[in-house]
Parts: structure tokens; C-alpha cells; sequence
């Protein structure tokens, strides 16, 4: 894929850590579009506590009349919806797929990107970024790490805007950036 692919998307990525304000940076960036869907990539899950604290706090941040669809299936929701999509966050479509093998993994890949590079509409995507630091000492901590840092790198690719948030700024880095070549 050539970098100048991402000209025909209209897909725009947002990533930081933990607490960094993607969330929130992406929110601020969907409440100037009309009609958008907010994705959340979760499920409930009642018996944890501060997960559902968590999700509370999202919902109290985010408009009235947003739409919101709670999935593990990104590739299925992508399919149907047409409209302006808040897809929050990556990380939920790498744990529903965690223990597919390489081929499957690959598949459900180029799946998800085409399904984004034929969008005809805004598609604002939060990732997280993880593995800045220490290594997992689990195999599977380490198999998210790889794939999710993977995804995102092409995620980048095909994204007409790419942000980093880091200490709730947000940095635009096509600005101050150029891709790695490979």
C-alpha cells in the first residue's frame, strides 16, 4: 500500500495512553459532525465494577443524540452502518479476535481496512497505544501488543488525518511527521 493511499479515505485516527485524552480529543472532534454513530467496542460487563464506572463516564461525556451501537463486531457493524461513525477504541476489535490464528488475523485485517477505505463517511478511529515500556511477561500481552501495534501502523497508512494525544494535547502528526519507509 502506498502512502498517498490514505488521500481516498476518510478515515481519521486518534492515539495515545492510557488517560492521554483520545477519548475525549475524538468526542470533541465528533461533536462537528452531523449524526454520528458512537461505536463502542465492548459489551457491557456488570460484574466489574470499574469498568462499568469507566463506560459511565463516557456516556455522561458524549451528546444526547448520538447513536451509540455496544459491539464486538466491528467488521459486521462497519457493514451496516453508512453514516458517520465514532469507533472508540481498536483495542476491543484486536481482543474479539485475540486468539485467531495468523491467517484468520490477516483476514479479519484486510477486511477491516477495506471496509474503512470504501467508506463515505467520517470514520473517526481511537486507538491506544501500548508497549511503550515494559514487555508483558504473557504470551497473549505480548500477541495484543504486536497486533495491535501492527494494526494501527496501517491503520496510519489510510487515514487522511492521524493524531496523537499525549497529557490531554493533541498533536497532528501529519504535520510533523513522514512515513517510515519499508
Amino acid at each position: 500500500m502506498k502512502s498517498n493511499d490514505y488521500k481516498l479515505s476518510k478515515v481519521i485516527f486518534i492515539t495515545g495512553g492510557t488517560k492521554s485524552g483520545k477519548s475525549e480529543f475524538a468526542e470533541y472532534l465528533g461533536r462537528k459532525i452531523n449524526k454520528i454513530t458512537y461505536i463502542a467496542l465492548s459489551e457491557p460487563r456488570k460484574e466489574d465494577i470499574a469498568w462499568e464506572k469507566k463506560i459511565l463516564q463516557h456516556r455522561l461525556r458524549r451528546p444526547k443524540d448520538w447513536e451509540l451501537v455496544e459491539t464486538n463486531n466491528l467488521i459486521s457493524t462497519l457493514n451496516n452502518q453508512t453514516g458517520p461513525l465514532l469507533v472508540d477504541s481498536i483495542g476491543g476489535f484486536i481482543m474479539e479476535n485475540i486468539n485467531k490464528n495468523d491467517e484468520e488475523w490477516n483476514l479479519k485485517i484486510y477486511l477491516l481496512l477495506d471496509l474503512l477505505k470504501k467508506r463515505k463517511k467520517t470514520t473517526l478511529i481511537v486507538g491506544e497505544q501500548v508497549g511503550w515500556s515494559l514487555v508483558s511477561e504473557y504470551e497473549i500481552g505480548n500477541k495484543y501488543i504486536e497486533r495491535l501495534g501492527d494494526l494501527q501502523k496501517k491503520i496510519t497508512r489510510i487515514s487522511q488525518e492521524n493524531w496523537l494525544t499525549l497529557n490531554g494535547r493533541a498533536i497532528k502528526l501529519d504535520n510533523i511527521s513522514f512515513e517510515i519507509p519499508t
